[in-house]
C-alpha cells in the first residue's frame, strides 16, 4: 500500500469513528432488528428494557417493555397502568433514581400521589454516604428538586423510601434467578412484551397460590 493511500485511509479515521460514536446505541441486531445497544452497569447489552410496579403484598400490577434509552418516559405510562388495572389510584409510589424528572414528580402531584423519587446525586448520597458535587449546572434550582431532597433526608422520607428494595428487588429477584428472565426466548418487541407478560402473569399465580396455602 502506497503512502499516500495510507494517508487517505488515516485521515479518514476520525470521521469513521465520529460516524460509529453517534450510532453507539441505536446500532441494530441482525437477529433482531427491533432490539437496542442499552447502558448497563457492564457496559452495554442487547434487548429491552421491562418496567414493573409491585405492590405491598409483592404481587406484580403493571409491566412494561419498551426500547427507551432511560427510565424516566416510563414512569408516567407505568402508574397510569396501574390505575387501569387496579381500578384505583395508589396513596404512594416509591421509584429509584433513573426515573427522576422534575416533570415525574410534578405528574404525581397533580395526581394526589404522595412520591418518594430521588434524584441520581442524592441516591448516591443515601446509598454510599458520599456527597455528590453541586458545583454550576448540578446545584439545586428547582422547587419539585429541594422539596424532594428535603422529604428523603428525613427520617420519616428514608423509612418510607427503604421499603423500595424490600418490595420489587425480590420480584426482580425470582424472574432473573429462579424464572431465567435474564435472557429472553424470542425475538421483536410484540413477542418479547408478551413474553415478559406471561411470565409477570405465571409469578403473580404462584405467588397467589402460596398465599392461598397459608391461609
Amino acid at each position: 500500500m502506497g503512502v499516500e493511500k495510507l494517508e487517505e485511509r488515516l485521515a479518514e479515521l476520525p470521521r469513521r469513528l465520529e460516524r460509529l460514536r453517534k450510532s453507539g446505541e441505536a446500532k441494530l441486531s441482525p437477529r433482531d432488528a427491533e432490539a437496542r445497544f442499552l447502558r448497563e452497569r457492564g457496559g452495554f447489552a442487547l434487548g429491552y428494557t421491562a418496567k414493573m410496579a409491585v405492590s405491598e403484598d409483592h404481587l406484580i400490577v403493571a409491566q412494561r417493555v419498551t426500547l427507551n434509552r432511560c427510565d424516566v418516559p416510563a414512569l408516567v405510562p407505568l402508574i397510569e397502568e396501574v390505575e387501569q388495572r387496579t381500578g384505583e389510584r395508589p396513596g404512594k409510589a416509591l421509584a429509584d433514581a433513573g426515573f427522576y424528572s422534575n416533570q415525574n414528580v410534578r405528574a404525581f402531584e397533580q395526581r394526589g400521589i404522595d412520591v418518594y423519587l430521588p434524584d441520581p446525586n442524592l441516591a448516591r448520597k443515601l446509598n454510599t454516604g458520599k456527597r455528590a458535587c453541586t458545583i454550576g449546572r448540578n446545584r439545586v434550582r428547582s422547587p419539585e428538586l429541594k422539596a424532594m431532597r428535603k422529604k428523603l433526608r428525613s427520617a420519616a422520607g428514608r423509612r418510607v423510601y427503604d421499603r423500595r428494595k424490600a418490595l420489587v428487588e425480590p420480584v426482580f429477584g425470582v424472574l432473573k434467578q429462579q424464572r431465567g428472565m435474564r435472557q429472553l426466548r424470542t425475538r421483536g418487541q410484540i413477542r418479547v412484551a408478551a413474553e415478559f407478560a406471561l411470565a409477570t402473569i405465571a409469578y403473580n399465580v404462584t405467588r397467589l397460590f402460596t398465599r392461598s396455602r397459608k391461609l
